[in-house]
Protein backbone atom coordinates (compact mmCIF):
# COMPACT_ATOMS: atom_id res chain seq x y z
CA UNK A 1 0.00 0.00 0.00
CA UNK A 2 1.76 3.62 -1.06
CA UNK A 3 1.58 6.40 1.44
CA UNK A 4 -1.32 8.06 -0.70
CA UNK A 5 -3.24 5.21 0.11
CA UNK A 6 -2.42 5.06 3.39
CA UNK A 7 -3.34 8.88 3.71
CA UNK A 8 -6.70 8.39 1.70
CA UNK A 9 -7.44 5.43 3.92
CA UNK A 10 -6.39 7.41 7.17
CA UNK A 11 -8.90 10.45 6.17
CA UNK A 12 -11.97 7.93 4.91
CA UNK A 13 -11.97 6.60 8.38
CA UNK A 14 -12.09 9.49 10.54
CA UNK A 15 -14.30 11.46 8.12
CA UNK A 16 -16.71 9.09 6.18
CA UNK A 17 -20.17 7.94 7.32
CA UNK A 18 -21.42 5.45 5.03
CA UNK A 19 -25.19 5.89 5.66
CA UNK A 20 -25.62 7.26 2.09
CA UNK A 21 -21.95 5.95 0.31
CA UNK A 22 -21.08 2.67 -1.23
CA UNK A 23 -18.35 1.15 1.36
CA UNK A 24 -14.74 2.53 -0.01
CA UNK A 25 -12.10 -0.28 -0.79
CA UNK A 26 -8.56 -0.41 -0.81
CA UNK A 27 -5.93 -3.01 -1.01
CA UNK A 28 -2.29 -3.67 1.14
CA UNK A 29 -0.09 -6.42 1.65
CA UNK A 30 0.29 -6.71 5.28
CA UNK A 31 -2.11 -5.44 8.48
CA UNK A 32 -1.66 -6.49 11.69
CA UNK A 33 -4.54 -5.46 14.17
CA UNK A 34 -2.81 -4.34 17.51
CA UNK A 35 -0.65 -1.60 18.65
CA UNK A 36 0.45 -3.21 21.59
CA UNK A 37 4.06 -4.46 22.35
CA UNK A 38 3.46 -7.27 19.96
CA UNK A 39 1.67 -5.80 17.68
CA UNK A 40 4.53 -3.69 17.11
CA UNK A 41 7.54 -6.38 17.39
CA UNK A 42 5.44 -8.22 14.88
CA UNK A 43 5.01 -5.11 12.41
CA UNK A 44 9.08 -4.40 12.90
CA UNK A 45 9.54 -8.24 12.19
CA UNK A 46 7.39 -8.19 9.05
CA UNK A 47 8.95 -5.10 7.85
CA UNK A 48 12.44 -6.50 8.35
CA UNK A 49 11.49 -9.26 6.10
CA UNK A 50 10.40 -6.63 3.28
CA UNK A 51 7.15 -6.46 3.28
CA UNK A 52 4.40 -3.36 3.82
CA UNK A 53 3.00 -3.38 6.94
CA UNK A 54 0.07 -0.98 8.09
CA UNK A 55 -1.13 -1.13 12.08
CA UNK A 56 -4.48 -0.77 13.18
CA UNK A 57 -5.55 0.52 16.74
CA UNK A 58 -8.27 2.00 17.63
CA UNK A 59 -6.74 4.08 20.56
CA UNK A 60 -5.30 7.26 19.78
CA UNK A 61 -2.01 6.36 20.47
CA UNK A 62 0.04 2.86 20.85
CA UNK A 63 0.58 0.34 23.83
CA UNK A 64 -2.78 1.94 25.67
CA UNK A 65 -4.32 -1.54 27.26
CA UNK A 66 -2.34 -4.52 28.42
CA UNK A 67 1.27 -3.38 27.53
CA UNK A 68 1.37 -0.29 29.97
CA UNK A 69 -0.65 -1.77 32.59
CA UNK A 70 1.79 -4.68 33.83
CA UNK A 71 4.80 -5.26 35.98
CA UNK A 72 7.17 -4.82 33.11
CA UNK A 73 8.92 -7.91 34.61
CA UNK A 74 11.32 -9.62 31.89
CA UNK A 75 10.66 -13.33 32.98
CA UNK A 76 13.25 -16.04 32.86
CA UNK A 77 10.63 -18.89 31.88
CA UNK A 78 9.98 -20.76 35.03
CA UNK A 79 6.14 -21.42 35.60
CA UNK A 80 5.48 -23.04 31.96
CA UNK A 81 4.77 -26.26 30.97
CA UNK A 82 8.18 -27.68 28.98
CA UNK A 83 7.74 -27.54 25.13
CA UNK A 84 4.76 -25.17 24.97
CA UNK A 85 4.78 -21.97 23.54
CA UNK A 86 5.40 -20.10 26.40
CA UNK A 87 8.10 -21.84 27.39
CA UNK A 88 9.70 -21.80 24.25
CA UNK A 89 8.90 -18.24 23.53
CA UNK A 90 9.49 -17.01 27.25
CA UNK A 91 13.05 -18.40 27.38
CA UNK A 92 14.29 -17.03 23.87
CA UNK A 93 12.37 -13.69 23.92
CA UNK A 94 14.20 -13.18 26.86
CA UNK A 95 17.25 -12.94 25.67
CA UNK A 96 16.31 -11.11 22.74
CA UNK A 97 14.48 -8.54 24.77
CA UNK A 98 17.77 -8.67 27.19
CA UNK A 99 20.46 -8.48 23.40
CA UNK A 100 17.94 -5.60 22.10
CA UNK A 101 17.70 -3.67 25.54
CA UNK A 102 21.27 -3.74 25.37
CA UNK A 103 22.36 -2.65 22.20
CA UNK A 104 19.95 0.14 21.85
CA UNK A 105 20.00 1.55 25.28
CA UNK A 106 16.90 0.90 26.60
CA UNK A 107 16.68 1.23 29.97
CA UNK A 108 16.57 -2.46 32.02
CA UNK A 109 18.13 -4.57 35.13
CA UNK A 110 18.40 -7.53 35.77
CA UNK A 111 17.32 -7.10 39.40
CA UNK A 112 17.05 -11.39 39.59
CA UNK A 113 14.36 -12.97 41.48
CA UNK A 114 13.36 -14.91 44.42
CA UNK A 115 10.06 -17.37 44.42
CA UNK A 116 9.62 -18.10 47.99
CA UNK A 117 7.87 -20.90 50.00
CA UNK A 118 6.20 -19.43 53.06
CA UNK A 119 5.60 -23.13 55.03
CA UNK A 120 7.07 -26.52 54.48
CA UNK A 121 3.72 -27.45 52.52
CA UNK A 122 4.54 -25.43 49.90
CA UNK A 123 7.82 -26.37 49.00
CA UNK A 124 7.05 -29.56 47.10
CA UNK A 125 5.32 -26.60 44.83
CA UNK A 126 9.26 -25.12 44.55
CA UNK A 127 10.63 -28.06 43.88
CA UNK A 128 8.06 -28.91 41.24
CA UNK A 129 9.20 -24.97 40.09
CA UNK A 130 12.95 -25.55 40.01
CA UNK A 131 12.36 -29.05 38.01
CA UNK A 132 10.33 -27.35 35.07
CA UNK A 133 12.33 -24.36 34.89
CA UNK A 134 15.59 -26.63 34.45
CA UNK A 135 13.22 -28.80 31.88
CA UNK A 136 12.50 -25.38 29.84
CA UNK A 137 16.42 -24.20 29.68
CA UNK A 138 16.53 -22.02 32.41
CA UNK A 139 20.27 -21.17 33.72
CA UNK A 140 21.58 -20.07 36.62
CA UNK A 141 18.57 -21.65 39.16
CA UNK A 142 19.46 -22.44 42.35
CA UNK A 143 17.08 -23.37 45.48
CA UNK A 144 18.18 -22.02 48.89
CA UNK A 145 17.48 -22.40 52.71
CA UNK A 146 15.17 -19.88 54.07
CA UNK A 147 18.28 -18.44 56.00
CA UNK A 148 19.83 -18.01 52.97
CA UNK A 149 17.38 -16.27 51.26
CA UNK A 150 16.61 -13.81 54.33
CA UNK A 151 21.02 -13.34 54.85
CA UNK A 152 20.31 -12.08 51.03
CA UNK A 153 17.00 -9.91 52.00
CA UNK A 154 16.24 -8.95 55.58
CA UNK A 155 13.06 -8.23 55.21
CA UNK A 156 11.63 -11.27 53.54
CA UNK A 157 10.41 -14.42 55.69
CA UNK A 158 10.10 -17.53 54.21
CA UNK A 159 11.54 -21.11 54.60
CA UNK A 160 12.94 -21.80 51.27
CA UNK A 161 13.88 -20.20 48.05
CA UNK A 162 14.37 -20.64 44.43
CA UNK A 163 16.69 -18.11 43.25
CA UNK A 164 16.47 -16.63 39.54
CA UNK A 165 19.41 -14.78 38.50
CA UNK A 166 17.88 -13.71 35.24
CA UNK A 167 14.87 -11.92 35.71
CA UNK A 168 14.69 -8.11 35.28
CA UNK A 169 13.30 -5.17 34.77
CA UNK A 170 12.55 -2.82 31.66
CA UNK A 171 11.24 0.08 30.31
CA UNK A 172 8.24 -1.19 27.85
CA UNK A 173 7.52 2.05 26.97
CA UNK A 174 11.05 2.70 25.34
CA UNK A 175 10.90 -0.38 23.49
CA UNK A 176 7.69 0.06 22.29
CA UNK A 177 9.33 3.44 20.85
CA UNK A 178 12.46 2.14 19.38
CA UNK A 179 10.70 -1.05 17.92
CA UNK A 180 8.40 1.31 16.07
CA UNK A 181 11.08 3.37 14.71
CA UNK A 182 12.54 0.45 13.39
CA UNK A 183 9.56 -0.43 11.72
CA UNK A 184 8.46 2.69 10.35
CA UNK A 185 12.05 3.76 8.67
CA UNK A 186 10.92 -0.17 6.93
CA UNK A 187 7.48 0.61 5.28
CA UNK A 188 5.01 0.39 8.26
CA UNK A 189 2.75 3.17 8.91
CA UNK A 190 0.57 3.19 12.12
CA UNK A 191 -2.86 4.23 11.68
CA UNK A 192 -4.88 5.21 15.45
CA UNK A 193 -8.36 5.61 16.29
CA UNK A 194 -9.39 3.05 13.52
CA UNK A 195 -11.02 -0.11 14.71
CA UNK A 196 -11.50 -3.21 13.20
CA UNK A 197 -15.11 -4.39 13.57
CA UNK A 198 -14.65 -7.72 11.77
CA UNK A 199 -14.57 -9.08 8.46
CA UNK A 200 -15.73 -11.53 5.65
CA UNK A 201 -14.58 -14.19 3.33
CA UNK A 202 -14.26 -13.96 -0.09
CA UNK A 203 -13.32 -17.11 -1.70
CA UNK A 204 -10.33 -17.70 0.98
CA UNK A 205 -9.13 -14.41 1.78
CA UNK A 206 -10.45 -11.97 4.60
CA UNK A 207 -11.52 -8.47 4.03
CA UNK A 208 -11.39 -6.72 7.05
CA UNK A 209 -14.11 -4.11 7.83
CA UNK A 210 -12.51 -0.81 9.43
CA UNK A 211 -14.60 1.76 11.33
CA UNK A 212 -13.65 5.13 12.84
CA UNK A 213 -13.25 5.13 16.54
CA UNK A 214 -15.22 7.63 17.27
CA UNK A 215 -18.06 7.03 15.23
CA UNK A 216 -17.79 3.65 16.84
CA UNK A 217 -18.15 5.56 20.17
CA UNK A 218 -21.61 6.21 19.62
CA UNK A 219 -22.99 2.69 18.64
CA UNK A 220 -24.66 1.01 21.01
CA UNK A 221 -24.08 -2.68 21.20
CA UNK A 222 -26.86 -3.85 20.15
CA UNK A 223 -27.25 -2.11 16.26
CA UNK A 224 -25.86 -4.07 13.24
CA UNK A 225 -22.07 -2.12 12.77
CA UNK A 226 -21.57 -1.20 8.97
CA UNK A 227 -17.86 -0.84 8.05
CA UNK A 228 -16.67 2.63 6.59
CA UNK A 229 -13.63 1.26 4.93
CA UNK A 230 -13.46 -2.21 3.81
CA UNK A 231 -9.13 -3.61 3.16
CA UNK A 232 -8.45 -6.39 1.21
CA UNK A 233 -5.10 -7.57 2.86
CA UNK A 234 -2.91 -10.53 1.77
CA UNK A 235 -1.68 -11.09 5.18
CA UNK A 236 -3.78 -10.22 8.50
CA UNK A 237 -2.53 -10.77 11.87
CA UNK A 238 -5.21 -10.56 14.53
CA UNK A 239 -2.92 -9.10 17.59
CA UNK A 240 -5.88 -7.16 19.18
CA UNK A 241 -5.14 -8.34 22.49
CA UNK A 242 -8.03 -8.38 25.21
CA UNK A 243 -10.15 -8.26 22.07
CA UNK A 244 -9.31 -10.64 19.93
CA UNK A 245 -10.90 -13.33 20.79
CA UNK A 246 -14.46 -10.76 19.94
CA UNK A 247 -12.75 -10.25 16.94
CA UNK A 248 -12.55 -13.26 15.66
CA UNK A 249 -15.87 -14.75 15.85
CA UNK A 250 -16.87 -11.34 13.63
CA UNK A 251 -15.02 -12.62 10.53
CA UNK A 252 -17.90 -13.94 9.07
CA UNK A 253 -17.40 -17.42 7.27
CA UNK A 254 -14.56 -18.02 10.11
CA UNK A 255 -15.49 -21.47 11.81
CA UNK A 256 -16.37 -20.57 15.56
CA UNK A 257 -15.22 -24.18 16.26
CA UNK A 258 -11.68 -22.92 16.09
CA UNK A 259 -11.95 -20.17 17.98
CA UNK A 260 -11.55 -20.29 22.41
CA UNK A 261 -13.52 -18.86 25.17
CA UNK A 262 -12.57 -15.65 26.50
CA UNK A 263 -12.24 -14.69 30.10
CA UNK A 264 -11.11 -11.76 31.50
CA UNK A 265 -9.03 -11.66 34.37
CA UNK A 266 -8.47 -7.97 36.25
CA UNK A 267 -4.89 -7.40 38.24
CA UNK A 268 -4.41 -4.48 40.60
CA UNK A 269 -1.29 -3.07 42.03
CA UNK A 270 -0.91 -1.01 45.15
CA UNK A 271 2.22 1.11 46.25
CA UNK A 272 4.42 1.32 48.75
CA UNK A 273 4.27 5.33 50.71
CA UNK A 274 6.06 6.54 53.26
CA UNK A 275 9.37 5.04 52.65
CA UNK A 276 12.80 6.29 50.96
CA UNK A 277 14.53 3.11 50.53
CA UNK A 278 12.94 -0.34 49.25
CA UNK A 279 13.06 -3.55 51.71
CA UNK A 280 14.19 -5.23 48.55
CA UNK A 281 16.96 -5.18 46.19
CA UNK A 282 15.23 -8.61 44.21
CA UNK A 283 11.89 -8.97 42.57
CA UNK A 284 9.84 -11.55 45.44
CA UNK A 285 6.98 -14.29 44.31
CA UNK A 286 5.09 -16.06 46.09
CA UNK A 287 3.93 -19.09 44.87
CA UNK A 288 1.30 -18.86 42.07
CA UNK A 289 -1.55 -19.06 42.38
CA UNK A 290 -5.25 -19.50 40.23
CA UNK A 291 -5.06 -16.95 37.28
CA UNK A 292 -1.95 -15.37 38.27
CA UNK A 293 1.32 -15.96 39.66
CA UNK A 294 0.48 -14.56 43.28
CA UNK A 295 0.79 -10.69 44.37
CA UNK A 296 4.54 -10.01 44.57
CA UNK A 297 7.05 -7.49 44.83
CA UNK A 298 7.90 -5.38 41.81
CA UNK A 299 10.39 -2.87 41.42
CA UNK A 300 10.43 -0.27 38.52
CA UNK A 301 13.54 1.67 37.26
CA UNK A 302 12.68 4.49 39.27
CA UNK A 303 12.98 2.74 42.61
CA UNK A 304 9.19 2.50 43.56
CA UNK A 305 7.93 -0.35 45.12
CA UNK A 306 5.12 -2.04 43.72
CA UNK A 307 2.97 -4.92 44.86
CA UNK A 308 0.30 -7.15 42.60
CA UNK A 309 -1.59 -8.35 40.77
CA UNK A 310 -4.37 -10.18 42.45
CA UNK A 311 -6.57 -12.13 40.25
CA UNK A 312 -10.49 -10.61 40.22
CA UNK A 313 -12.00 -13.05 37.64
CA UNK A 314 -14.71 -10.32 34.90
CA UNK A 315 -17.73 -11.12 33.67
CA UNK A 316 -17.80 -10.60 30.03
CA UNK A 317 -17.70 -7.03 27.88
CA UNK A 318 -19.69 -6.62 25.17
CA UNK A 319 -17.90 -6.59 21.75
CA UNK A 320 -17.91 -2.66 20.88
CA UNK A 321 -17.04 -1.86 24.66
CA UNK A 322 -13.91 -4.56 23.89
CA UNK A 323 -12.77 -2.81 20.61
CA UNK A 324 -12.76 0.74 22.71
CA UNK A 325 -11.06 -0.83 25.34
CA UNK A 326 -14.08 0.20 27.67
CA UNK A 327 -12.59 -2.06 30.57
CA UNK A 328 -13.24 -1.72 33.90
CA UNK A 329 -9.73 -0.75 35.70
CA UNK A 330 -10.77 1.11 38.66
CA UNK A 331 -8.69 -0.55 41.66
CA UNK A 332 -11.27 -0.69 44.85
CA UNK A 333 -9.66 0.95 48.04
CA UNK A 334 -11.49 -2.65 49.73
CA UNK A 335 -8.57 -4.42 47.90
CA UNK A 336 -6.10 -3.60 50.60
CA UNK A 337 -7.03 -5.89 53.10
CA UNK A 338 -6.59 -8.01 50.90
CA UNK A 339 -3.59 -7.00 49.76
CA UNK A 340 -2.06 -6.69 53.78
CA UNK A 341 -2.25 -10.13 54.21
CA UNK A 342 -0.79 -11.71 51.08
CA UNK A 343 1.91 -9.32 51.62
CA UNK A 344 2.68 -10.35 55.03
CA UNK A 345 3.21 -14.08 54.56
CA UNK A 346 6.43 -13.00 52.87
CA UNK A 347 7.13 -9.35 54.45
CA UNK A 348 5.83 -9.45 58.15
CA UNK A 349 7.09 -5.94 58.62
CA UNK A 350 4.69 -4.59 56.76
CA UNK A 351 3.21 -1.16 58.49
CA UNK A 352 -0.11 -0.59 58.35
CA UNK A 353 -1.18 2.52 56.28
CA UNK A 354 1.81 2.39 53.80
CA UNK A 355 0.34 1.17 50.56
CA UNK A 356 -1.61 3.35 48.35
CA UNK A 357 -4.12 2.22 45.71
CA UNK A 358 -2.41 2.24 41.97
CA UNK A 359 -3.26 0.77 39.02
CA UNK A 360 -4.91 -2.57 37.30
CA UNK A 361 -4.69 -4.28 34.04
CA UNK A 362 -6.64 -7.02 32.52
CA UNK A 363 -5.31 -10.51 31.48
CA UNK A 364 -6.63 -11.63 27.91
CA UNK A 365 -7.14 -15.45 28.83
CA UNK A 366 -8.94 -18.23 27.36
CA UNK A 367 -9.14 -20.67 30.69
CA UNK A 368 -11.05 -19.82 33.07
CA UNK A 369 -11.09 -19.94 37.35
CA UNK A 370 -10.31 -23.13 38.15
CA UNK A 371 -8.96 -24.24 34.77
CA UNK A 372 -5.47 -25.57 34.25
CA UNK A 373 -3.67 -22.42 32.50
CA UNK A 374 -3.81 -22.47 28.93
CA UNK A 375 -0.57 -21.97 26.36
CA UNK A 376 -0.37 -19.20 23.49
CA UNK A 377 -2.20 -19.67 20.48
CA UNK A 378 -1.15 -18.66 17.68
CA UNK A 379 -3.58 -19.94 14.64
CA UNK A 380 -2.91 -20.32 10.58
CA UNK A 381 -4.44 -21.25 7.64
CA UNK A 382 -3.79 -24.99 8.69
CA UNK A 383 -6.25 -24.78 12.10
CA UNK A 384 -8.32 -22.41 10.69
CA UNK A 385 -8.53 -23.13 6.49
CA UNK A 386 -8.41 -19.03 5.90
CA UNK A 387 -5.26 -18.17 4.02
CA UNK A 388 -3.26 -15.25 5.33
CA UNK A 389 -5.04 -15.27 8.75
CA UNK A 390 -3.36 -14.86 11.95
CA UNK A 391 -5.25 -15.20 15.21
CA UNK A 392 -3.23 -14.47 18.30
CA UNK A 393 -5.35 -15.57 21.26
CA UNK A 394 -4.24 -15.70 25.01
CA UNK A 395 -1.30 -13.35 24.90
CA UNK A 396 -1.17 -12.98 28.35
CA UNK A 397 1.89 -13.07 30.79
CA UNK A 398 4.65 -13.91 29.37
CA UNK A 399 3.56 -11.75 26.51
CA UNK A 400 5.74 -9.03 27.01
CA UNK A 401 9.01 -10.94 27.84
CA UNK A 402 7.95 -13.29 24.49
CA UNK A 403 7.07 -10.20 22.05
CA UNK A 404 10.19 -10.38 20.00
CA UNK A 405 10.26 -14.13 19.89
CA UNK A 406 6.56 -14.34 18.76
CA UNK A 407 6.96 -11.76 16.19
CA UNK A 408 10.32 -13.75 14.76
CA UNK A 409 8.22 -16.92 14.50
CA UNK A 410 5.15 -15.00 12.89
CA UNK A 411 7.32 -13.61 10.11
CA UNK A 412 9.29 -16.65 9.92
CA UNK A 413 6.57 -18.63 9.04
CA UNK A 414 3.53 -16.51 7.75
CA UNK A 415 5.96 -14.08 5.79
Amino acid sequence: MSKQAIARLSRRISSISTSNLEVAKEEADCVVIGAGIVGIAVARALALKGRDVLVLDSASTFGSGTSSRNSQVIHAGIYYPPHSLKALFCVKGRNLLYDYCSKLGIPHKRTGKLIVATSSSQIPKLNHLMDVATRNGVDGLRLIEGFEAMRMEPQLKCVKALVSPFSGIFDAHSLMLSLMGEAECHRTTFCYNSTVIGGHLDGNNMQLHIMGSNDLQDVDGKSLLQPQLILIPKLVVNSAGLSAVSLARRFYGLNNGVIPPAYFARGCYLTLSNTKVSPFEHLIYPIPEDGGLGVHVTLDLDGQVKFGPDVEWMDGVDDISSFLDKYDYSVSADRKEIFYQEIRKYYPNLRDGSLELGYAGIRPKISGPGQSPADFVIQGEDVHGVAGLVNLFGIESPGLTSSMAIAEYIAHRFS
